[in-house]
C-alpha cells in the first residue's frame, strides 16, 4: 500500500507538471504567433526638423488635417475622397531631377502590386504648385502610367501644401532661403490608416521598402 500511495502521489504531481508545461508552451506559441501591430506616429516621435515647431511636443491624437486640392484631371480632391481608406502619401514635383523620378517609379510599382487591395489608395502632393498645373500633372500622370482610380497627383495653394507637409504628414524640411512657404521635401512615403493616423514611414527611393509597405498594408487591412 505504501508503495502504491507513493506512486499515486508522483503520478498526480506528474500530471500537474505536464499540464503546466502544456499551458506554458501554449502561451509561448501564441505569443510568438501574435500578429505584428504598427505604431501610431505622433509629432514627438518624428525628427524635429520635419515637424512644425508648434506641434513638436504632441504625443497623442495626431491625425491628418482636412485639405482641398485639385488632381491631374482637374477634379477637387479632399480628405473625403480618402475617408475610411488606407493610403500612401508622398511629396514630389514633376520637374525634380533627383529623387522624384525614383519615387514615382516606386509608387507606380506599389500601384501595380496593390491589385489585391482595391480599397487602398495613393496620394502625391506637388511642392511646386506654381509649376505643377493640372495640365502638367496630367502629362506627368500619363507618362508614368498613373491609375486615376487609385492614385491622385494633386496641386493647390502652396501655403496649404506646406502646412500639410509640416503639420500633418511630418515629412518636409524648411528652406530658410526661399521665403516663408518654401520647402524641401524628403523621400518619405507615409502610410495613413482609415482613421487618418500615420502608421509608417518608408524610404521612397528604395524598391525594397515597397515590400515593407505592402506587408504593413496587409496588417492594417486585417486591423480594420
Amino acid at each position: 500500500m505504501g508503495f502504491l500511495s507513493f506512486f499515486k502521489q508522483f503520478k498526480t504531481l506528474g500530471l500537474v507538471l505536464g499540464g503546466l508545461s502544456i499551458i506554458i508552451i501554449g502561451l509561448f506559441y501564441f505569443a510568438l504567433r501574435k500578429e505584428k501591430t504598427l505604431p501610431v506616429y505622433q509629432p514627438a516621435m518624428v525628427a524635429p526638423e520635419l515637424v512644425d515647431e508648434s506641434i513638436q511636443y504632441i504625443k497623442k491624437y495626431h491625425t491628418i488635417a482636412p485639405f482641398t486640392m485639385t488632381n491631374q484631371n482637374g477634379e477637387t480632391i479632399t480628405e473625403e475622397n480618402y475617408k475610411n481608406s488606407i493610403y500612401v502619401a508622398d511629396f514630389f514635383f514633376t520637374t525634380c531631377p533627383s529623387i522624384c523620378p525614383i519615387m514615382t517609379k516606386n509608387m507606380h510599382a506599389l500601384q501595380e502590386k496593390l491589385s489585391n487591395y482595391p480599397q487602398v489608395k495613393l496620394l502625391s502632393f506637388s511642392v511646386t504648385p506654381e509649376i505643377d498645373t493640372v495640365a502638367q500633372l496630367k502629362r506627368y500622370a500619363l507618362a508614368n502610367k498613373v491609375d486615376d482610380t487609385r492614385w491622385n497627383l494633386v496641386t493647390g495653394a502652396k501655403k496649404e501644401i506646406y502646412q500639410l507637409a509640416r503639420k500633418s504628414y511630418l515629412v518636409v524640411q524648411e528652406d530658410g532661403n526661399g521665403g516663408p512657404h518654401d520647402m524641401i521635401h524628403t523621400e518619405n512615403f507615409v502610410l495613413v490608416d482609415a482613421q487618418r493616423r500615420i502608421r509608417g514611414y518608408y524610404d521612397g527611393t528604395q524598391l525594397s521598402a515597397m515590400e515593407d509597405i505592402l506587408r504593413d498594408i496587409g496588417i492594417l487591412v486585417a486591423e480594420k
